[in-house]
């Protein structure tokens, strides 16, 4: 069973350990790089929480770790959804819809349409992942900005 939860200012060392995992796993799937988080301050990592960005941790109840994470925040056409990361041992557990979920619930709540997401065009699993729950390219590209020999495309899935 997966439960997700939000999370505050206080988990800031929590999520911060496991956005640095994530990097860690998937350097090429993200905006930023571990190097580059690695060296946030506790101010910095406490500037991710605002009210107009949430950011969710999903556990499994087998497992102590955090099983993923995803963070949405407000934009003018739709809910960004960002940071989506799933531990490798937690994939195909329905850990990455969960987490999408509570996106999208946040999302509605703050009376969106839309979200929207950017993915690597070579990763295959998310981008799977993504069409499962409803999300279908823009035909937006662009470099992946912490490597840009990596392609991205946008999706979109509305609410």
């Amino acid at each position: 069973m997966v439960s997700v939860r939000a999370t505050g200012p206080g988990d800031w060392e929590l999520v911060r350990d496991v956005r640095l995992a994530a990097l860690r796993d998937a350097p090429d799937a993200f905006a930023s790089t571990y190097e580059r988080e690695a060296a946030y301050t506790e101010e910095q990592w406490r500037g991710w929480f605002s009210d107009r960005f949430a950011m969710f941790l999903a556990h499994l109840e087998d497992r102590a770790k955090p099983a993923g994470l995803a963070g949405v925040f407000d934009r003018d056409d739709g809910a960004g959804l960002v940071s989506m990361w799933v531990r490798p041992d937690a994939r195909g557990r329905g850990v990455g819809e969960a987490l999408m979920n509570a996106a999208a619930g946040w999302a509605t709540d703050r009376g969106h349409d839309a979200m929207y997401l950017w993915v690597a065009e070579a990763n295959e699993p998310a981008r799977r992942l993504y069409e499962r729950y409803g999300f279908t390219p823009t035909g937006d590209r662009q470099p992946l900005p912490s490597n840009p020999a990596v392609p991205e495309i946008r999706m979109r899935r509305p609410l």
